[in-house]
C-alpha cells in the first residue's frame, strides 16, 4: 500500500486538485474528493479548525485531467462499517 503524502497546508489554494482523495490529519476523515478542486469554503474550513496539514496518496493534478479508476465507479460498492 502506498503511504500517505503530507501537504502543508500553505499548498491548498482553490482550484487546487488531486489525482486521489485529500484526508485531514487523522488519514480517515475526507477533506476533499478525487478530481474535486478546492472552493474558498474548503480553505475557510482548515484556517478556522486550524488544521496543520493534510494527507493524501495521491498528486496535484489538472482537474480537466482526472480520470475516475475503475474501482471509483458509480456501479462499485464499498462495504459500510457498522457504528
Amino acid at each position: 500500500m502506498i503511504e500517505f503524502e503530507k501537504i502543508e497546508i500553505s499548498r491548498i489554494r482553490i482550484g487546487i486538485c488531486f489525482s486521489e482523495p485529500v484526508y485531514f490529519e487523522d488519514g480517515k476523515n475526507m477533506f476533499l474528493a478525487a478530481g474535486k478542486t478546492a472552493k474558498p469554503y474548503h480553505i475557510a474550513a482548515l484556517k478556522q479548525w486550524k488544521i496543520p496539514y493534510l494527507l493524501t496518496r495521491g498528486k496535484e493534478i489538472d482537474p480537466s485531467e482526472y480520470v475516475p479508476s475503475k474501482s471509483s465507479s458509480i456501479n462499485s460498492v464499498e462495504e459500510v462499517e457498522e457504528l
